[in-house]
């Protein structure tokens, strides 16, 4: 949050707002299209890395394809790549479209809610894809043993 606070004038906020309008269901394109700006803080390319530990490799991915769609033709290679490319040429028409938008995006404190749900969502899937019960050991049990 405090990265994304002092991302205060860059397009994420009114990014993140207009996928919710158009994209109501993709909660992590919204939350790629909110991240998008923390690259102008660190290395260029270094956002995606940045946020996958987070916010998960489809943030990430989300975030390195926006960055290499810099222009039309990019724009409509990546509609041709599937879901996830169709996802990116949105992030990244969200990002043009934020700038002149006059939006009322609200309030980043708005989006803290959605982060969390996004993060505990990786950090749980993280834990299942290394063997670890999320809900801990059963009652009674030794080591994760039941």
């Amino acid at each position: 949050m405090d990265l994304l606070h002092a991302c205060r004038e860059g397009c994420g906020l009114q990014a993140a707002a207009l996928l919710r309008r158009s994209r109501p269901f993709d909660k992590e394109l919204q939350i790629a299209g909110l991240v998008q700006d923390l690259g102008e803080l660190l290395r260029p390319g270094d956002a995606a890395e940045a946020v996958r530990p987070l916010l998960g490799e489809r943030v990430s991915r989300l975030l390195r394809m926006h960055a290499r769609a810099g222009d039309e033709a990019g724009l409509r290679a990546l509609a041709a790549a599937g879901p996830d490319g169709e996802a990116a040429a949105a992030l990244r028409q969200a990002h043009d479209a934020a700038g002149a938008a006059g939006l009322d995006a609200g309030v980043l404190e708005d989006w803290r809610p959605l982060l969390e749900l996004v993060a505990v969502a990786v950090g749980r899937a993280a834990r299942a894809r290394n063997g670890n019960d999320p809900l801990g050991s059963p009652r009674g049990s030794i080591a994760g043993i039941p």
